[in-house]
C-alpha cells in the first residue's frame, strides 16, 4: 500500500465497520474482546500503528500534552515557549489547539476538549479559559482563569500588585493625572489590575477620576479608540498606565500621532513584558510577569497529575516585577519647575 494506511483500511481488512474500528481504538463500550484483538492485528499489519490514536489505544496514553488558547497572541506565545521548554527534555510531545470562537465564544473550552480528550493527549493546559468547572478524562491545568482560582490547579501572575507598583512608580514621578487603558472587562487578572491601579492612586493620595479610565480589552482597535479618548481629552493624562503591552505600544503611537513626546509629554507603562515591549523604538518600561514561568510550572503540575501524583500547592501565584525602561519620566511640569 503506497500510503498511509486509513481507518477505513483497518475496516475492511478487518471485516468490521469504520465506527468499530474508532470504538475499539478508542477503548469503548460494546465492542466484543475478539474483534477488538482482531483490529488490533490488522492495525499492526497494515502499519497503522504509527498512528498517534493506534499507539494511544495499546499503551492507553499518547505521550501528548495540550496547550489550548482561545487565540495565538503574545501572551499565550510565550506561555507555549514556557511549556515547550519543561517538555524538551521529556518524554512527552506538545500540541497547540485553538478552536474556532465564533462557534462558542464562551465555553470554547468544552468544545476543543470533547475533541481532543481521551484520544489524542493525555493532559491539558489551558490558557485564560472562560470557564473552569469542565469535565475531561485527562487532568487539567489552568493558566489565568477568567474566574480565577477554582477547584481545578491553577496558575496565574500577581496582577494586583503588578498593577499597584507600576501606578505607584508613576506616581512617585511626580504624576498626579494618571489614565488606565483597561483590559478585557471578563477576565479576572484584568479587573485584578484594575484594582492595582487604584489603590496606588489611593495610597498616593490621588483622587479616582472614572474620566481617565478607558477599556481596550486587550485588543489594538479597542486600545486605539481608548487612547485617542484618553489623548484627546482638553485635560489629559501625564501618564498612561495600560493592563498589557499592546495597549501600551497603541498608545505610544497615537500620542506620537497627536504630536506628544513619550516620554517628554506623556510617560507610558505596560503589563506582560513580551519580547516587543524592549525592542520598540521607545523601549517601553512595563511589569515583567513570569510568561515563561507559568508555562513551565503548568507542565510540571500536569505531568505530575498524569502520574497519580497531587501537585502541592495547586494554585500558584507568580510575583511580578516592574522593569524601567525609556518611556517613562517625570512630568514635563515638574521638570521646568526644577
Amino acid at each position: 500500500m503506497g500510503r498511509r494506511p486509513t481507518i477505513n483500511d483497518v475496516a475492511r481488512a478487518a471485516g468490521v465497520s469504520a465506527a468499530t474500528v474508532s470504538k475499539a481504538v478508542n477503548g469503548r463500550y460494546g465492542v466484543a474482546a475478539h474483534t477488538v484483538e482482531r483490529v488490533l492485528e490488522v492495525v499492526e499489519e497494515l502499519g497503522y500503528e504509527s498512528s498517534l490514536v493506534a499507539s494511544s489505544m495499546r499503551a492507553r496514553q499518547t505521550g501528548v500534552i495540550g496547550v489550548l488558547v482561545a487565540d495565538f497572541e503574545p501572551f499565550s506565545a510565550e506561555i507555549l515557549k514556557g511549556v515547550g521548554a519543561a517538555l524538551s527534555d521529556s518524554r512527552y510531545d506538545l500540541l497547540a489547539y485553538s478552536g474556532s470562537r465564533q462557534l462558542a465564544p464562551e465555553g470554547w473550552e468544552r468544545r476543543s476538549l470533547s475533541r481532543l480528550s481521551g484520544t489524542l493527549i493525555d493532559g491539558v493546559i489551558m490558557v485564560t479559559p472562560t470557564v473552569v468547572n469542565v469535565s475531561a478524562d485527562v487532568p487539567i491545568v489552568a493558566i489565568d482563569p477568567h474566574t480565577g482560582r477554582a477547584d481545578l490547579p491553577t496558575i496565574e501572575s500577581d496582577s494586583f500588585g503588578g498593577a499597584r507598583n507600576a501606578v505607584a512608580f508613576l506616581a512617585g514621578l511626580g504624576h498626579r493625572r494618571i489614565g488606565f487603558v483597561a483590559g478585557r472587562p471578563d477576565l479576572r487578572s484584568s479587573a485584578a489590575r484594575d484594582a492595582g491601579y487604584r489603590r496606588a492612586l489611593a495610597d498616593a493620595g490621588i483622587p479616582f477620576d472614572p474620566a481617565l479610565v478607558a477599556v481596550g480589552n486587550y485588543e489594538q482597535e479597542s486600545s486605539r479608540d481608548a487612547a485617542r479618548r484618553l489623548l484627546g481629552r482638553a485635560d489629559p493624562p501625564t501618564a498612561v498606565f495600560a493592563a498589557n503591552d499592546l495597549s501600551a505600544i497603541v498608545v505610544i503611537e497615537v500620542a506620537s500621532e497627536l504630536g506628544l513626546d513619550v516620554p517628554g509629554d506623556l510617560s507610558v507603562v505596560g503589563f506582560d513584558d513580551i519580547p516587543e515591549a524592549s525592542r520598540f523604538s521607545t523601549p517601553l518600561t512595563t511589569v515583567r510577569q513570569p510568561m515563561g514561568q507559568l508555562g513551565a510550572a503548568a507542565a510540571e503540575m500536569v505531568v505530575a497529575l498524569m502520574n497519580g501524583e497531587q501537585p502541592d500547592p495547586t494554585h500558584i501565584r507568580m510575583p511580578t516585577r516592574l522593569i524601567r525602561r525609556a518611556t517613562t519620566a517625570p512630568p514635563a511640569a515638574l521638570r521646568e519647575t526644577a
